[in-house]
């Protein structure tokens, strides 16, 4: 009897420890705050890679933090689902966001496009007011938003993207691939993408087994940086791909002071 309850005490022990390093991560979210002198006076909450279908933070906890720190804009930077049947879902989280009244932006990300039929998905976040950008531009109150369209999935149109843009003005891009940082040789103000999960399992190496892009084999996978043209910021998204946990890095939305 004693060595039956020996067994399982360790057995639970392993499982605790397992839970805290593999599945913590993803529950206990982060909210990054990224400030940066654009002077615009805006505050933006960006989410990355909700992957409805693996994602543990409820709606209400996302409305929550909106409701708290009340952002200007939200920008969605991609990969809500690859799965038709996760839309009802998906509109769990749309209904919470958008009822926040906040005005949303988005992009589709390399998931995304993985779906049969993407106009569902694409009718479902015009259904929820979600102003989608594919390789288009906008003229915002304080700046130009661009979108560009999925690098990964092959659907980027940078020339298209900033057609329409007035150069005179700050230029904000929303995109969810960072490698296509490596291909923009027009200037920009500040750029939001994911897509890379802050390095989902944050072991040396991983993207040098996962292929990933050029830029986070350059070791560039989270946060903020800068290049001639721009600075930009990785999200280490608010779900997961893949296996549903995370080593060593938190889920995030985060909030950008411009």
């Amino acid at each position: 009897m004693e060595g039956i309850l020996m067994y399982c005490f360790y057995l639970f022990l392993v499982l605790l420890i397992c839970y805290i390093i593999f599945i913590l991560p993803t529950q206990w979210l982060k909210i990054e705050r990224i400030r940066y002198p654009l002077n615009l006076n805006v505050r933006i909450l960006q989410i990355s890679d909700m992957h409805v279908e693996r994602l543990r933070i409820r709606p209400a906890r996302i409305a929550a933090i909106i409701h708290d720190e009340k952002p200007d804009y939200i920008f969605i930077t991609g990969d809500f689902t690859k799965y038709k049947k996760m839309l009802p879902r998906l509109e769990e989280y749309l209904r919470a966001i958008a009822i926040c009244n906040v005005p949303i932006y988005c992009v589709l990300g390399n998931h995304d496009y993985q779906q049969k039929n993407v106009k569902d998905l694409i009718k479902l976040l015009r259904k929820y007011g979600l102003k989608l950008l594919r390789n288009e531009s906008l003229h915002l109150q304080r700046f130009e938003l661009i979108g560009i369209d999925d690098f990964d999935s092959d659907k980027s149109d940078i020339k298209a993207a900033f057609r329409a843009v007035d150069d005179r003005r700050p230029k904000l891009i929303i995109t969810h691939d960072p490698n296509i940082v490596l291909h923009l040789n027009k200037n920009y103000d500040y750029l939001m993408a994911g897509h890379l999960h802050g390095k989902q399992f944050n072991i040396p190496f991983f993207f040098h087994i996962k292929n990933a892009g050029k830029l986070p084999r350059m070791g560039i996978y989270k946060g903020l940086h800068k290049q001639q043209y721009g600075a930009y910021y990785i999200s280490k998204g608010i779900g997961q791909t893949g296996v549903n946990a995370r080593l060593f890095v938190r889920s995030e939305v985060t909030m950008h002071y411009l």
